[in-house]
């Protein structure tokens, strides 16, 4: 919304047990404030929820006085600015219980994955988490979620048993795919759009090591080694997952030495069979250019963070992404010919391509709005927004990346790294046209008033 919307009496949510904020508020900042800086949301309430009833209050306010209504946990991906409204804080809501027989957690809204890896590692087992483990678990599974071990496993959707969902008119839903099917449908990639989720049971892997890491190269060295990495994963097995990043690394603290203030090219690897299989099958990447540094090693489940090594503080960050088909020699040269070593103050922090295909390209086990299983890899790009001169190199430079390599692409996105969402057509690009039109249903059904308006919600 851009127009004011007026704050009614809050005497209704007076039976919220967290707190219920205003703009002039004691701690309303810190309450609104998420890890992505890039957003500062301003809504006119904020409720920082400690139960399902939490939500389940402040829904029926919202209901009735027809306010809209955005939801935040860790705001990792808080790409859109909330301006008015409610946002509904979830991230006092972190409980985690693990059930070691049945192999299952059922994690409250605002868990991170960090939690669920702490409950879960006692018992030797794993979630299907993605790069940073900082991030919320509920969200990221919203969008699908793309897992570091997605070759092997799938999307952390695909794990997902049921969902506890409060949808716009203040009801308490249980779903699974047996109950309110379609609703379960639209939760698992159809992100915000149908309910605010207060907690999921999802599934667990037996997993408590794996081969991980990163391989360094200097930049200078990006052609060889990318070239054989495109050519290396032609012929791994599913249990090798991997990626190729260019990395400009700034000079500052919270990069380890001897990386910071460096640029590399690096291919992350995870791999889940025996170690020594995997280092074997390493061996052409570490041979096709002079490494830096390298980072693969045998590693607790726990520690999967080592691998990607995403930034861990707060900051104002443009992400973006588009789903590839394929990795030709044209494509490798046009990558890098946008963001190679001779692409002089390029703007961008990194720019990789992840390897999809294997578990991530099969039909999904119960229906799901996850758009993303006929790509091959996937292009993702982060630059970190200053200055407003620096926000429009890194605008160009986006733009102008995305451009390159559209004809080696599906059209499609994934709405977890979507970044800005657009107009409607922009917002689309994360579905098919036929999973859109049924997700439209969906809202139509759940959130008749469209309630659930902001971030990457689709039109009715």
């Amino acid at each position: 919304m851009t127009a004011p919307h007026p704050t009614p009496d809050l005497f209704a949510l007076s039976e919220i047990q967290g707190p219920v904020l205003r703009p002039r508020d004691p701690g309303y900042g810190d309450e609104v404030t998420g890890f992505n800086l890039a957003a500062l949301h301003a809504p006119d309430v904020v409720v920082g929820a400690t139960s399902p009833h939490d939500i389940v209050t402040a829904l029926r306010w919202a209901s009735a006085t027809h306010t809209p209504v955005a939801v935040q946990a860790t705001g990792h991906g808080a790409n859109f600015p909330i301006d008015h409204g409610l946002l509904i804080n979830t991230a006092r809501m972190t409980d985690v219980t693990v059930d070691p027989e049945t192999r299952t957690a059922t994690v409250s809204a605002g868990a991170k994955w960090r939690h669920v890896l702490d409950a879960a590692t006692p018992h030797g087992l794993a979630a299907l988490s993605g790069s940073a483990t900082d991030a919320g678990a509920i969200g990221y599974t919203l969008g699908g979620g793309l897992p570091v071990l997605g070759r092997t496993y799938g999307y952390a959707a695909d794990l997902v048993h049921s969902f506890q969902v409060v949808t716009p008119d203040g009801t308490l839903h249980e779903t699974d795919a047996t109950h309110e099917p379609e609703l379960f449908w639209a939760l698992k990639g159809g992100k915000g759009n149908v309910g605010v989720v207060t907690s999921m049971t999802c599934g667990l892997l037996e997993l408590p090591t794996l081969l991980g890491g990163g391989i360094y190269c200097e930049a200078q060295h990006a052609e060889p080694l990318m070239t054989a990495w495109a050519e290396w994963i032609k012929h791994v097995p599913e249990t090798m997952c991997s990626a190729f990043t260019l990395l400009r690394l700034p000079p500052i603290p919270q990069i380890p030495e001897p990386l910071r203030g460096g640029f590399w090219a690096r291919v992350a690897v995870a791999w889940t069979a025996d170690p020594a299989e995997g280092e074997a099958l390493l061996a052409p990447l570490r041979e096709a250019a002079p490494v830096a540094v390298d980072l693969v090693e045998e590693m607790p489940y726990a520690a999967l963070d080592r691998i990607y090594m995403e930034p861990q503080d707060p900051l104002p960050a443009r992400e973006s992404c588009s789903l590839l088909r394929e990795l030709p020699a044209e494509a490798i040269r046009a990558f890098l010919d946008e963001a190679g070593p001779q692409a002089a103050d390029y703007p961008l922090l990194a720019v990789g391509l992840r390897h999809m295909g294997g578990a991530l390209s099969r039909p999904a086990r119960t229906e799901d709005a996850i758009c993303a299983r006929d790509a091959g890899f996937l292009l993702e790009a982060v630059g970190v927004l200053a200055a407003p001169p620096a926000a429009e190199a890194i605008e160009r430079a986006t733009a102008s990346l995305h451009r390159a390599m559209a004809p080696y692409g599906t059209g499609l996105t994934m709405v977890n790294i979507h970044g800005t969402p657009g107009d409607a057509e922009d917002r689309a690009r994360a579905w098919t046209p036929e999973v859109l039109t049924r997700l439209r249903t969906a809202k139509k059904t759940y959130d008749p008033a469209n309630l659930l308006r902001y971030g990457h919600t689709v039109t009715q």
